[in-house]
């Protein structure tokens, strides 16, 4: 992957969005530029993102442009509206909510176990809740030598 994408994160300014900024920079994600997106009540605020800062934008359903990448995780209400104007926009999104978990035009992926499901994606992708992630990944071994 080259340092050409940028990636936003949706609900920044939570504690799991928080978390996702802080795993980009330790992982050295290849991201040429980091988004920090939340609410309008947070807009103009900051949340930090290596040794610095980031300067938290309100989302609206006309940022998503020049974005490649686009990582949810505000709730269910916010990705169900959100999210297919990103996936419109040529946005990838990574869903961290229930919002499309059961949708079956979206695939439900954890990469360590069904990574060949990202092939056929609308441009949304989701996740299971982070207890069935921990399951999964333990008992996919034992369901391949079984």
């Amino acid at each position: 992957m080259s340092k050409s994408l940028t990636v936003a994160v949706v609900g920044a300014t939570g504690a799991v969005g928080r978390e996702m900024l802080k795993t980009l920079h330790e992982r050295n994600f290849p991201a040429a530029e980091v988004r920090a997106f939340a609410s309008a009540r947070s807009a103009g605020s900051k949340v930090p993102y290596g040794s610095g800062e980031l300067v938290v934008q309100e989302l609206k359903e006309d940022v998503f442009d020049g974005i490649d990448i686009a990582i949810f995780s505000a709730g269910g209400s916010t990705s169900e509206r959100f999210a297919p104007h990103a996936a419109h926009a040529g946005c990838v999104v990574v869903d961290n909510s229930a919002a499309w978990r059961m949708d079956e035009r979206c695939p439900l992926v954890v990469p360590e176990v069904n990574p060949q499901a990202l092939a056929d994606h609308n441009g949304i992708i989701a996740n299971p809740n982070c207890s069935t992630i921990q399951m999964i990944v333990a008992l996919k071994p034992i369901y391949d030598a079984v």
